[in-house]
C-alpha cells in the first residue's frame, strides 16, 4: 500500500536529487529515507529510482508518481484541514428533521442559538412526522430527528440515541361559545357527542385510544396535519379537537378556549441520532440547544 508519508519521501529525493539531501530536508536520517523508498517501490511493484554514481533519476514510474503526489498530499493537506474544522465547530453541516410544532417552537430558538455560538456549522431543515422522521434517521437521510411519541418509553427507537427534551401535555379546543367553554378541565367523556377534529395521523391514532378508553368512538369530521386550520375548524364551531400545547404555543387561538383533559394524556418529545453521529461535535451541539430550548 502507498502511504502518504512514502510519498513526501520520494517527493523530497525528486526535489533535492539525494537521499541524504532528502533527509536532511524532512528532518530525518539517511537511512530512513532509503527504507521509506525501499517500501515505496516494493508497494508500487516497479522501481522508481534509478541510481548512477551520487547520481539519482526518475524511472517513468517515478515520474507519474511524483506528478500525482503533489495533488494527493495537497488534497490530505486540505482533507485534514477541513476535519479539524468540523471537530472544532469552525465548520460542519446538521441535516435536522421535525415535526411541525417542533419546528415552529424548538427548532427556531435552538438553531438561532447554535448560529450565534458556532457561525461555521450550517443547518438544514425538513419537516416529518414520527415514525417517518426515523426512518429518515436509519435510512441517512438526516442527522438528527425530533420527534415524539405517547405512553412513555419503548422499542421503537432502541437503535437510536433519545435525548429526552420534554413532555408536552394535550388539552381540549372547544369554541368560545362551547357549552364547556366556561370549564376549567373536562373529561373527553363528557365530548362524546360532539363532531372532531383531529390532528397528524399519530395524533389521530392516540385520539382514537384515548375515546376507547372513555367508553366511545369518536365521531371525526375532519381530519389535517395543520394546527392553525384544526383551531380555526374549531373556532368556527364545526367540532372539538385535543391538541398538544406546543401546538398552541405556536398558532393563533382566537375564538377557542382551551381546557385540561382528564384523564391527562401527554406525549414525549425527544431529539433522536445515531450512536455514530452523537460523537459527532456539530450534531452533539445541536442536540444540546435543542435542550436548553426545551427547558426555556
Amino acid at each position: 500500500m502507498i502511504e502518504p508519508r512514502h510519498l513526501r519521501v520520494l517527493r523530497a529525493v525528486s526535489a533535492t536529487g539525494s537521499f541524504s539531501a532528502a533527509a536532511r530536508e524532512l528532518g530525518c536520517t539517511q537511512p530512513a529515507v532509503s527504507q521509506q523508498m525501499k517500501a515505496l517501490e516494493s508497494a508500487a511493484g516497479t522501481p522508481l529510482i534509478v541510481r548512477a554514481g551520487r547520481e539519482m533519476r526518475l524511472t517513468q514510474a517515478g515520474e507519474v508518481l511524483v506528478r500525482h503526489a503533489t495533488g494527493i498530499l495537497a488534497g490530505l493537506t486540505a482533507a485534514e484541514e477541513e476535519i479539524a474544522a468540523i471537530a472544532g465547530l469552525r465548520a460542519g453541516r446538521v441535516r435536522l428533521v421535525s415535526f411541525p410544532s417542533g419546528s415552529s417552537t424548538l427548532v427556531p430558538s435552538a438553531l438561532a442559538a447554535l448560529r450565534a455560538a458556532h457561525p461555521g456549522t450550517r443547518v438544514s431543515l425538513v419537516e416529518a412526522e414520527p415514525p417517518s422522521s426515523a426512518e429518515m434517521l436509519r435510512a441517512g437521510d438526516c442527522d438528527v430527528a425530533l420527534a415524539f411519541r405517547y405512553g412513555g418509553p419503548g422499542e421503537e427507537w432502541d437503535d437510536l440515541v433519545e435525548r429526552p427534551l420534554l413532555t408536552d401535555r394535550l388539552v381540549g379546543v372547544v369554541p368560545e361559545d362551547h357549552r364547556l367553554a366556561r370549564a376549567e378541565s373536562v373529561s373527553i367523556a363528557e365530548l362524546a357527542e360532539e363532531a372532531w377534529i383531529a390532528g397528524c395521523p399519530r395524533c389521530r391514532t392516540q385520539l382514537v385510544e384515548a375515546c376507547g378508553a372513555a367508553g366511545f368512538s369518536p365521531r371525526i369530521d375532519f381530519a389535517t396535519d395543520d394546527y392553525p386550520a384544526v383551531i380555526g375548524l374549531v373556532a368556527a364551531g364545526l367540532g372539538v379537537a385535543v391538541l398538544p400545547e406546543l401546538a398552541l404555543a405556536s398558532a393563533r387561538v382566537d375564538g377557542v378556549r382551551t381546557l385540561r383533559v382528564a384523564p391527562a394524556v401527554r406525549r414525549e418529545i425527544v431529539a433522536l441520532t445515531l450512536p455514530d453521529l452523537a460523537q459527532v461535535p456539530a450534531v452533539a451541539a445541536t442536540l444540546d440547544e435543542l435542550e436548553r430550548a426545551a427547558e426555556r
